[in-house]
């Protein structure tokens, strides 16, 4: 079971555990707060192949709903659009 977050939704995120699975299975991209590669969101993330950046420090506060940003899974990298 999955939610549905719209289309190119990227989820921003305190913390990632088990309670946060369907809403992460929804994104296309996750950006954490907290963590590393082996929290659980970097493992759902890789499993299902979608790119995620951990450790954000204020990344709920820095990004709001709508804005455009680009997720790089492989550098480590969020980087907001204009």
């Amino acid at each position: 079971m999955t939610t549905d977050l719209g289309e190119n939704a990227i989820v921003v995120v305190p913390y990632t555990d088990a309670g946060w699975a369907p809403l992460l299975l929804g994104a296309t991209a996750i950006i954490s707060e907290v963590g590393g590669q082996l929290s659980h969101g970097a493992i759902v993330a890789r499993e299902y192949k979608i790119p995620a950046v951990m450790n954000i420090p204020e990344a709920t506060t820095r990004f709001r709903d709508g804005q455009k940003v680009r997720v790089d899974g492989y550098l480590g990298t969020v980087e907001l659009l204009v």
